[in-house]
């Protein structure tokens, strides 16, 4: 099996021997640190190197989530989980799993924004690998440098649209970094698995050019034929050196993001995350919402504020559920529209579009603004991918409200410093009517005596499930239908509870069984339509269920 359950020995890591005294305190997937037992630290040479009193996991988590909590800030707080990943795995892993809702916005969003713009002031022990143009014509040699074998998940960026910050170049590996870590948190996959690449192809932001503790290359970003024989190379190589890996593009500039999945998807496992995990969690959303609002799915009209990676990958996911409801394709895309920078999306704009924006090009009058965009159209939902903050004005809330008994608002843009709104206006400019949601966490809000729980629109609930289901599956595609299948799963985990307090999704807690239960829909899309290159497991919740890590010591042999 190319995915197996979590490695019990050393020998599954491809180490070759067991390293034993300091060269084992330094390896943060065996490192124990004062929870190796006596037996232990006599039989692998570690007696007088740790502290006399031997800790439990327990004991170590407590310990460290103190020290969490005395940190003065978010990224103070990163650095420490950074530090502490890498120096035990298993404790840091724990930490995660246990506290998920206060772990996550510290070692994700929001908090990763502000540590790739601090990368290099921060950095201090590399994890994952770095491939620049340096490196063209050797890659293959330099993914051989990585220490571990059998490579299942590589997440890989080139730091060109860093969530809302723009072009981050080499600051970017803390994406990579980060939803890795969220794979092994929330789904299980064993992090000896996994592996964070940037490609370093320059910059474009003169800041980092001129700035003194930049870690990239100072150059000007790689475009034309450089970047794509680049690119080629790079896939080429993974497929080579790691031939049971699964591929995740993330945070690619629209003008690649696009291209790149279409010519690689088929080539090697792969899925880009800004466009199709954001539109699974997306829809899955607006599907839970209409379990509030009345309707069906077809009737809806969407109307975007932002026509990037995001927005489109959300409308094209839309209109594939919309066509499963009876819609033809041409009425599904009649019920998405979009306002960029310079205003609606329309026909008459012709060679200014984008060639992703073009389907959704319709036969209107231009409109100049969202405000006049929400009067015309009348949309049923708003969704927010703009990168834009304080957009969701408390006029176009009013407007939204005016029009429908509980307006579907989503301000998904990332980090929290981007949102189009946050919670609070939400509510407060709809009267409490709105059915809100964010890329970013909120907290809850009472108004007028109703307690609102804002739920977080964030990919965290699609792409770890996605993944270990294709994994577990060895799907030799990771395809649309895979996605929707995942939203809808992820929709149907949405509890009374949940809606009661306008939560249209599950709560971070369940976010292990929530990928579990989207890891199985994935695999058995697989195996339905002859992707899978394993037979089909009697029970595929279970067989998926047992190839999860979970964060506990083993005793050492």
């Amino acid at each position: 099996m190319t995915f197996p359950p979590p490695p019990a020995d050393l020998s599954a890591w491809g180490a070759p021997l067991q390293p034993r005294g300091a060269a084992l305190l330094t390896d943060p997937l065996l490192n124990k640190g004062t929870a190796f037992t006596e037996r232990e630290r006599d039989a692998l040479g570690l007696r007088g190197l740790l502290p006399p009193r031997v800790f439990t996991l327990e004991e170590q988590m407590q310990r460290s989530l103190a020290s969490v909590r005395r940190k003065p800030d978010a990224l103070e707080k990163y650095i420490y989980l950074t530090n502490l990943q890498n120096r035990n795995e298993v404790l840091f892993y724990r930490l995660v799993v246990d506290h998920v809702e206060e772990m996550v916005p510290l070692i994700y969003t929001p908090t990763v924004g502000q540590a790739c713009l601090e990368y290099g002031a921060i950095y201090r022990r590399p994890r994952g690998l770095f491939l620049t143009l340096r490196e063209r014509g050797r890659i293959a040699e330099v993914l051989r440098l990585w220490p571990r074998e059998g490579v299942r998940l590589i997440v890989v960026t080139d730091g060109e649209r860093i969530l809302g910050l723009g072009d981050l170049g080499a600051l970017g590996m803390g994406i990579p970094v980060g939803k890795l870590s969220l794979y092994t948190a929330c789904a299980g996959v064993h992090p000896s698995y996994t592996l964070p690449i940037t490609l370093d192809v320059g910059t474009d932001n003169p800041d980092l050019l001129d700035g003194p503790v930049y870690i990239g290359l100072k150059q000007k970003r790689a475009r034309g034929a450089v970047y794509d024989e680049f690119i080629e190379e790079f896939v080429t190589a993974v497929a080579t050196v790691f031939p049971q890996a699964l591929l995740q593009w993330e945070d690619f500039g629209n003008t690649n993001a696009f291209r790149l999945l279409n010519r690689y998807r088929s080539r090697l496992p792969s899925f880009n995350d800004d466009i199709q995990g954001t539109a699974a969690v997306a829809l899955a959303g607006v599907i839970a919402a209409l379990r509030l609002t009345g309707g069906s799915l077809r009737e809806q009209r969407l109307l975007f504020l932002g026509a990037g990676e995001a927005g489109t990958g959300i409308a094209d996911l839309y209109v594939a559920a919309a066509r499963a409801e009876g819609l033809t394709e041409a009425e599904a895309r009649q019920r998405c529209w979009f306002v960029d920078s310079k205003g609606l999306v329309v026909k008459s704009r012709g060679a200014d579009l984008a060639h992703h924006k073009q389907p959704y090009a319709h036969d209107h009058p231009f409109i100049a603004t969202l405000g006049e965009a929400v009067r015309t159209l009348r949309p049923t939902a708003l969704i927010g991918v703009s990168g834009m903050p304080a957009t969701f004005t408390p006029e176009i809330v009013g407007q939204m409200t005016a029009l429908n008994p509980r307006p579907i608002i989503f301000a998904l843009s990332n980090p929290t410093s981007k949102a189009e709104c946050t919670a609070e206006q939400a509510y407060a400019w709809s009267d409490g009517r709105a059915i809100f949601a964010s890329g970013s966490p909120f907290p809850a809000v009472d108004f007028k005596g109703r307690h609102h729980v804002p739920g977080q629109g964030n990919n965290i609930y699609i792409f770890p499930g996605v993944g270990l289901g294709a994994l577990a599956s060895e799907s030799r595609e990771v395809t649309d239908t895979m996605f929707l299948a995942a939203a809808r799963t992820l929709a149907g985990l949405v509890e009374p509870a949940d809606l009661a307090v306008g939560r249209v999704y599950p709560a971070l807690t369940k976010i292990r069984e929530v990928s579990l239960r989207i890891a199985a829909a994935v695999a058995a899309e697989a195996h339905a339509t002859g992707l899978a290159r394993v037979a089909r497991p009697v029970d595929l919740v279970a067989d998926i269920q047992a190839r999860m890590f979970d964060p506990v010591y083993r005793e050492f042999a």
